[in-house]
């Protein structure tokens, strides 16, 4: 079993000092914003990816900046490796106390025209796999008789969405709903559970989405961020600094709250 860091603040105040994280896709993009933040911020981390040199390349760069972080490698898509990685994250460093699902497939598909193979790797990846991650850490929490913090990252998408993410939306909805379910389950148990309706946000996954399924070219970031009301696209390290708060005990209280990260106002009309 590895060691946890010491006692000593994080001079930049340390809000998770001393927790042990784990963040599901967290190789790349949102995911990787996250641990990044959370290294900073004192924790020891623990990253999931199906492929090992993005994971490795970003553990590499935290322990270079003297972090503790290890990669795991799972196919979220299973719902065995999920639960798995909570394990090894447990014989890692002896316990769980914050989870991050970041994990997302965004694979385009309308009401009409998505297949029932289509549906269900959006429901394994966006909704099951959270699902059994959350049963094994929050077990785990429980076992313990000790707190602890999970942030699912769903999408402003899950209010309606548009018509070609009609898989996604339905599975982000779920997962919507299953925070609020898991947060109001275990609240005596002091599991904190939120989420984040995040926007649109420029990240690598979302370069590569816009490029396969939309034929987007090199400006099409700032195309967008011309049609936006900050005049740009959300960035990962914005959401991170938010995941991180709400992973803490700055936070307080809060439980079951999915919070729209966006900036688009639902229900506002022009």
């Amino acid at each position: 079993m590895g060691s946890l860091p010491s006692d000593d603040p994080s001079p930049s105040g340390g809000l998770l000092r001393d927790k042990v994280v784990l963040v599901n896709g967290g190789s790349q993009g949102v995911g990787a914003a996250i641990a990044r933040a959370a290294v900073r911020e004192g924790a020891v981390v623990a990253v999931t990816g199906r492929r090992p040199e993005p994971g490795e390349a970003l553990v590499a760069e935290l322990a270079a900046a003297g972090g503790r972080a290890v990669f795991v490698r799972a196919d979220l898509a299973d719902a065995a490796q999920a639960k798995a990685a909570v394990t090894r994250t447990v014989e890692t460093y002896g316990r769980v106390d914050c989870l991050v699902n970041s994990a997302g497939l965004t694979a385009r598909g309308t009401l009409l025209d998505t297949t029932p193979e289509l549906f269900d790797q959006h429901i394994a990846i966006n909704l099951k796999a959270p699902f059994f991650a959350m049963q094994a850490a929050v077990a785990d929490m429980v076992g313990r008789g000790a707190p602890g913090t999970v942030v699912n990252i769903i999408t402003s998408s899950a209010h309606g969405g548009q018509p070609f993410l009609a898989p996604y939306v339905a599975a982000k909805a779920g997962l919507a709903g299953l925070t609020r379910n898991a947060a109001h389950a275990h609240r005596f148990d002091r599991v904190r559970v939120n989420g984040l309706n995040i926007g649109w946000t420029a990240t690598e996954g979302e370069d590569a989405t816009q490029r396969a399924f939309h034929g987007a070219g090199d400006d099409w970031r700032e195309r967008a961020a011309a049609r936006l009301p900050m005049g740009r696209l959300g960035r990962p390290d914005e959401i991170a600094d938010f995941v991180v708060f709400l992973l803490s005990d700055r936070s307080g209280v809060v439980t079951g709250s999915v919070i729209d990260w966006d900036q688009n106002v639902l229900g506002g009309l022009d």
